[in-house]
């Protein structure tokens, strides 16, 4: 059987840039997992004594270093994080810092904000929290939009890791609807490499192995693109994989999130050699 990796996968600029920043701060602890991805948070913590906590409140007086996870945290968490007698790191990432400002700066003009992503993740929990007015609304399609009655000024950003397609239906329902809409396309590149290299690679594949983080935002989206062209699955550990999977496969595609670290990603190559 023939295994191919996509042309893009795993790690990304921002979580690359955070795991080398959590890598130099020994003995640190981060709000929240620094990353989407729970088998590279426990070699973090075992290797470089780096740990998470849930909340502010959970820090004591045995914590010196707190790094800001890579999507950030909400403006007045942030605030508060500073009244506590610690070092901050700042792992968050350049592109999860963009909406951050974008949403700040065009509230202040009076702005609605649309925001395109989940409500409930972190990086938008951040995001909302940058606006200096209560007219911020979170959706993933135009339907959510429709009986939300928004003023003629409106500004729009994107979750980071969303599908431009999706984020173009959006938009497109908008402007046809607004005076003024001021679109920024806050989409990560690495987001759209990925998923168009994953989307080739599935088109000629039997079966794509999408390895990453099962509460990862980016790595649902390639596991959704790879199902729609060949059989697919979502795995966090080479223990999920099934020699059930390969029978009578010849072309197995792999790709991964991109808070999947290259160990992983090679570590689930060779146990599918053994299982194919």
């Amino acid at each position: 059987m023939i295994i191919e990796k996509a042309k893009s996968y795993g790690f990304c600029f921002g979580v690359k840039r955070a795991v080398e920043i959590a890598e130099g701060s020994k003995n640190a602890v981060t709000l929240g997992p620094l990353i989407h991805n729970p088998l590279e948070i426990e070699r973090l913590a075992k290797n470089y004594n780096v740990k998470y906590i849930e909340s502010i409140e959970d820090i004591d007086n045995d914590v010196k270093r707190v790094i800001v996870r890579t999507h950030g945290i909400p403006k007045d968490k942030l605030h508060k994080l500073k009244e506590k007698n610690v070092e901050i790191i700042d792992a968050t990432c350049p592109f999860v810092k963009k909406p951050q400002e974008i949403v700040e700066e065009m509230s202040k003009l009076g702005y609605d904000i649309v925001i395109f992503g989940d409500k409930n993740h972190p990086e938008i929990q951040g995001v909302m929290s940058y606006s200096v007015h209560n007219r911020v609304y979170v959706v993933l399609s135009p339907k959510e939009l429709e009986n939300i009655k928004l003023k003629e000024r409106i500004a729009t950003v994107a979750q980071t890791t969303r599908k431009i397609k999706d984020y173009l239906e959006i938009t497109n329902y908008l402007i046809q609807r607004h005076k003024e809409v001021r679109v920024f396309n806050t989409i990560c590149n690495a987001t759209f490499e990925n998923q168009d290299a994953v989307r080739e690679l599935a088109k000629k594949a039997d079966i794509m192995i999408i390895i990453g983080g099962k509460n990862s935002s980016n790595t649902k989206q390639l596991y959704n693109i790879a199902k729609e062209f060949c059989e697919a699955y979502l795995v966090e550990s080479e223990e999920e994989l099934k020699k059930e999977w390969f029978k009578g496969k010849k072309h197995c595609g792999i790709s991964a999130g991109a808070s999947t670290p290259e160990w992983l990603v090679e570590k689930i190559i060779s146990r599918i050699k053994e299982l194919a």
